[in-house]
């Protein structure tokens, strides 16, 4: 099957690499031209994540071009409502419509335990990864409903945002809080054949995951931990025998999420977690 969003228009945030890229990518194979954004720098203090830079943007952007498909970029955080609002409006100026939204970006940051979170931290994952998901879809669902087409708004929460981890309860707040916008926009919004779900991925194959804060988390008794030392716990997370997923497994159920194939289904929590969610 090929075409499953011919000559639509989707909307990614986080989309200079990682599971934005893999989104922008996916749908583009499948027909449609894209918007992407991506901060492109770091925002955060002290993170041993490296940040998403220009390069990794245009790289997504030649991608895109080598599927045969149209892409409209801006370096964006999704915490300025403002720059959401004209990165999109430029993009659907240039592409001529909007038909999907993908609220993807997000940070990881901290590692304490909710009593020990500081307030930077705190305040930092709620705006980017709650307040900028609102803003997203605030900023841009304006081109869905003038087109008057119904379309498909997907945002990116986690298994954290179905379950409870240690040392990540103002991510786990966050994405749990993704849970409830999407279950608002789906009620206020299906009138107009709008759909809106969320899906939540397990530990991912991305620098969000992979990088040496993450490995020390999950190996504290290891000096140096690599991600084979990580894998051997990282399986215990799961039913299937697994550490990870790859970004394009993220991005398949995106795709479903976003095409007509799932035209009926709305207001649903989709894991992609390996059976995470059964342990």
């Amino acid at each position: 099957m090929t075409g499953r969003v011919e000559g639509k228009v989707a909307f990614i945030t986080g989309a200079a690499r990682g599971q934005g890229r893999a989104h922008a990518v996916r749908l583009a194979e499948e027909g449609a031209d894209i918007i992407a954004v991506d901060v492109c720098k770091s925002i955060v203090e002290n993170t041993p994540i490296p940040p998403s830079t220009r390069e990794d943007l245009a790289e997504t952007a030649a991608l895109v071009k080598d599927k045969g498909r149209r892409i409209f970029t801006a370096e964006v955080d999704v915490r300025d409502f403002d720059a959401l609002k004209s990165a999109v409006d430029a993009g659907v100026e240039e592409l001529g419509r909007l038909d999907i939204i993908i609220a993807n970006a997000g940070i990881g940051n901290g590692g304490d335990t909710l009593d020990k979170t500081s307030e930077t931290d705190w305040t930092d994952m709620i705006d980017v990864n709650l307040s900028g998901v609102w803003k997203t879809v605030k900023a841009a669902v304006p081109h869905v409903l003038s087109g008057g087409r119904g379309g498909s708004i997907i945002l990116t929460s986690s298994v954290g945002g179905l379950k409870a981890y240690p040392h990540t309860g103002h991510y786990i707040a966050a994405k749990h809080g993704v849970v409830g916008l999407m279950r608002t926009f789906a009620v206020e919004l299906g009138q107009h054949n709008i759909r809106v779900n969320s899906v939540h991925p397990t530990n991912v194959n991305t620098p969000l995951f992979m990088n040496e804060g993450t490995m020390k988390l999950f190996r504290p008794d290891l000096e140096n931990p690599g991600p084979d030392d990580m894998k051997i716990v990282a399986q215990l997370m799961h039913t299937l025998p697994i550490g990870w997923v790859e970004p394009e497994d993220i991005a398949n159920a995106v795709l479903f999420l976003a095409s007509d194939e799932s035209r009926f289904i709305t207001g649903v929590t989709l894991p992609v977690d390996g059976g995470s969610c059964l342990k």
